[in-house]
């Protein structure tokens, strides 16, 4: 029983050494791939340097393509928008100072009106109508409570429309 014991306690310590000595032998490796590298390291940092700068530069004109392009894009909705504007008569949006504006010369031309109106009524070139005088509506008669027969409406006369005046025809804006 001994010799069993022996055997398994020289088999566990053989495989513990075996782990130790594949930990160092890992350490080792370790170090050499770290020495084999911090070497390459002091070459290389200028290449990788270029490599960046370059893709850096790339970058940089992808971006200034992509901003111009959309500024471009941009300009162009913007000059549509003038065009339609231009079109409609509508290079900017109405102020109050400009409907003031607007008001104080509709007021000038109606006091250019009334005043040509005047001279014309004076100079007995222009006839002023007159009204009729206004009739006083008479009570309607009381009818008697007997049914009315109502008259097919091809029979019945056709009612009167009231007469609208014309309209005069829309002037042209002026700039």
């Amino acid at each position: 029983m001994t010799d069993d014991k022996n055997k398994v306690t020289d088999k566990a310590g053989e495989i513990a050494k075996n782990i130790w000595l594949a930990g160092v032998g890992a350490y080792g490796r370790a170090v050499d791939e770290a020495q084999g590298r911090l070497e390459k390291a002091g070459v290389e940092p200028p290449k990788l340097f270029r490599e960046l700068v370059k893709a850096g530069a790339a970058l940089e004109d992808e971006a200034r393509d992509a901003i111009e392009a959309g500024s471009s894009a941009r300009n162009s909705v913007e000059d549509r928008i003038n065009r339609v504007r231009e079109n409609f008569n509508l290079q900017r949006p109405a102020r109050g100072e400009d409907l003031l504006a607007l008001h104080e010369k509709i007021d000038r031309l109606a006091n250019r009106v009334d005043a040509l109106t005047a001279a014309l009524s004076a100079s007995g070139t222009l006839k002023t109508p007159r009204k009729a005088p206004a009739k006083k509506k008479k009570a309607p008669a009381r009818a008697k409570k007997s049914p009315a027969k109502k008259r097919p409406a091809a029979k019945r006369p056709a009612a009167k429309k009231p007469q609208t005046a014309k309209k005069a025809p829309a002037r042209k804006k002026s700039r």
